[in-house]
């Protein structure tokens, strides 16, 4: 609110605004979650006529991208293509975690499409966002796809992604791969969760209370069910 005031000051007292100006009141947009302030600068950019930049558009994208405005976040980034602006890998993250959000893993699979070809560096935040987008959108076969890739391409792996990739084994019956996921990297309560009901789902006690003792060791404590509920409910569908 004070760099949105401050700017309104200026413009009051005819003090000349330039890229840096405009960039610097965005950007505290974006971080505050006022999105719509954010596109209101963006728009006063462009009639000023201002050059506009990357980092203006990143900035735009990413006060999109808090919200889950997709449809917004992905008119931005088409602009940039119309006006020649070069995008970056942040560029790509901001826009493709907006379409995450929101479940549009069509929108979210193109844009990594785009990414790869014009060589642009993906990383963890890249890929956790597009594997989400698929699991929430039912596309587990494609939610494991992009775990691969992302493995062969040696992008480390984090939380989000392992879980991610789990709920997609677990809803897609790939129990096994579920298993083979969860001693690969270190896993949270979600991804013990997702592996446990897998397992359940396709009568794999064994494998249930080995996932819940280490679970157990790990100290984590499940939060969608827990090991005792699980062991309960597999106990009586027996």
């Amino acid at each position: 609110e004070k760099a949105t005031c401050l700017f309104s000051m200026m413009a009051q007292s005819k003090v000349e605004t330039d890229r840096i100006t405009f960039n610097a009141v965005i950007s505290a947009c974006e971080k505050g979650a006022k999105w719509e302030r954010a596109l209101q600068f963006f728009q006063a950019m462009e009639q000023s006529s201002v050059e506009m930049g990357t980092t203006t558009f990143n900035s735009t994208i990413s006060a999109c991208e808090k919200v889950g405005e997709w449809e917004n976040a992905l008119q931005l980034f088409g602009a940039m293509t119309h006006r020649a602006v070069s995008k970056d890998t942040i560029t790509f993250n901001a826009a493709i975690s907006a379409c995450e959000k929101k479940g549009e893993w069509e929108q979210t699979f193109q844009l990594l499409l785009e990414m790869l070809e014009s060589n642009q560096q993906f990383d963890a935040i890249t890929c956790s966002a597009a594997i989400s987008a698929c699991e929430k959108g039912g596309e587990w076969n494609k939610a494991l796809q992009l775990f691969g890739v992302m493995a062969q391409s040696e992008v480390e792996c984090n939380t989000v992604t392992l879980g991610a990739a789990i709920g997609a084994c677990e809803k897609s019956g790939k129990w096994e791969r579920a298993l083979q996921l969860i001693h690969e990297a270190e896993a949270n309560a979600v991804a013990y969760n997702a592996a446990i009901s897998a397992c359940d789902k396709n009568g794999k006690l064994e494998h249930v209370l080995q996932l819940l003792r280490a679970m157990a060791v790990s100290c984590w404590t499940a939060f969608a069910v827990t090991p005792c509920e699980e062991a309960i409910s597999i106990s009586s569908s027996r």
